[in-house]
Parts: C-alpha cells; structure tokens; sequence
C-alpha cells in the first residue's frame, strides 16, 4: 500500500512540474543590447542562445527585406518577412492599407497616440504608463518579430513627464529597428546601454518641438545607424537637418515613399534616406 501511495505521489509530481513547464512562457533575448558593462565605451554583440533558445528566436537573420512606409508625421508602417505589420507613433489619422497587426504611441502629443484605436489592431502599445511617473516596460514576440522600449522623459513648455516617450525597437530578420518616438532630450549612458545596436533608426527632425537639430544629430551619431530616416518635420526645410552631417554620411533623396531593407543590403556607410513625403 505504501508503494502504491509513493508512486502515485511520484506521478502527480510529474504531471504537476509537466503543467507547470506548460505554462512558463519562453523567455526571448534581445540580439541587440549593448553589453553595459563597458560603458561608456559601450559595445555591441549578439546572444548565442543554445539549440533549443535557437526555435525561439525567430528574430534570426534572413535573406527577406523587411519593408518600410513612411505614412506621415511620425508613422512608418513595417511590414515583415514573417507577415508582421507596425505602425509607429500611430494616431489614426495615417493609416496603412489594413489596420496594423502592432501599433506603438507616445504620449507627447495626438499627433502621436489615440485612444480610439481601430478595434482591428491586435497589440496596442503605449509609450507612457497610466501610473505618472512609471516607465511602462513592453517585451514581446509577435509573429517574427521581437518587439521592446526604452522610456524617456518628456518636457514642454514648462512640463515635465517622467517616462512618458518610447523609444519602441522591432528586432526582425537579423535587424535593429529603432523609432525614437517624441524624444525631447539628449540620451544617457543607461539609455544608450538598454537600445543597444540600431541598424535602421527613425529619427524625428523638426529642429524644436522635440529638441534641437544640434542636440538630435548627436543622438545619431552616437548610435551609429546605418539607415537613418527622417521624420516628423515641421518647419524647418530637412537640409536644415543634413547639414549637420559631414562627408561620413551619404543622403538619398528617394522618389518613393517605401524602401526595402535586408542585413545584407545595409550600407557600408551610414546613409540617411529621405522617403518622399518627408
């Protein structure tokens, strides 16, 4: 009878610990944190997850582009290899052709957020937090892509909002995308740290009502992007912006509003590209 009982024991054990392992969500790594430890030399490098993380990070590279849309304002609209669609700083005025799979906000203006998102759109992800104060913290897989954020403050006209911009990051196909959002002040060493590596970066440029061109272009430089698209101009002509990159960059004047971009097809040297309608 005792065996009986020790062996039943021993299978509700096992049932128990197998549910439970059913329930654990698998844990994703980012491929482009910076390693902080170095800071303020900060260097970039990729996790080597082991053979069973490796079917997790569906964030691997590929020959497949990722595509981009520059919609307006501060909304691109990315569409996947695996079929993932974004909107960026969506506001429900630039919309894409369907509602987006994910669409990221940020809390600086309604040019930049709604509370009355389409009912289509799976994953709305705010940049701020309904608790004042609170960095809102968004890590999650959707289709192929491994979506994060980084807070940063807001100040206006004599306000200030602790944590109430993202900097959302889309890790797809073996690339870094990064969209500033609404940033309104200079990066730290931590901020730096927790972005990591940046290969196509979405930077807003109207010279003031985020923070000045001087200020954001050293953002850029810092983070060493190869692809660098403008966004949210208002004012100021976008050569106001070129101007303050030197001969290390090349600029592209597109005629289309759309480019296409790969990890083989980055540019051996940072190239910021102007998408018609910038």
């Amino acid at each position: 009878m005792l065996r009986w009982l020790l062996s039943v024991m021993v299978a509700v054990g096992f049932v128990a610990a197998a549910a439970h392992a059913q329930e654990e969500k698998p844990r994703h790594f980012s491929q482009c944190q910076a390693i902080a430890g170095s800071l303020p030399g900060a260097t970039f490098a990729r996790f080597e997850p082991d053979a069973d993380s490796a079917k997790l990070q569906l964030a691997a590279v590929t020959d497949e582009p990722v595509t981009i849309t520059y919609l307006g304002h501060s909304t691109f609209y990315i569409q996947t290899p695996g079929g993932v669609t974004i909107a960026t700083d969506y506001n429900g005025w630039y919309k894409p052709p369907v509602p987006p799979m994910v669409a990221t906000m940020n809390h600086a203006h309604t040019t930049h957020y709604t509370l009355t998102p389409d009912p289509g759109i799976q994953h709305v992800l705010h940049g701020w937090s309904e608790t004042p104060g609170e960095a809102i913290k968004h890590e999650l897989m959707v289709g192929d892509t491994f979506i994060r954020n980084v807070t940063t403050d807001i100040r206006r006209w004599g306000t200030f909002e602790e944590n109430g911009n993202s900097i959302f990051i889309f890790e797809v196909a073996g690339l870094c995308i990064g969209h500033l959002g609404h940033l309104h002040h200079e990066l730290a060493e931590g901020h730096y740290a927790e972005i990591g590596r940046l290969d196509v970066l979405m930077v807003p440029v109207d010279g003031g009502l985020t923070m000045g061109k001087q200020s954001m272009s050293k953002v850029v430089q810092r983070l060493r992007s190869s692809v660098i698209l403008p966004m949210h101009r208002r004012g100021p002509v976008i050569d106001d912006f070129l101007g303050m990159f030197g001969s290390e960059y090349d600029v592209f004047r597109s005629p289309e509003d759309t480019m296409q971009v790969s990890i083989r097809t980055l540019p051996k040297k940072p190239t910021i590209y102007v998408l018609k309608g910038v």
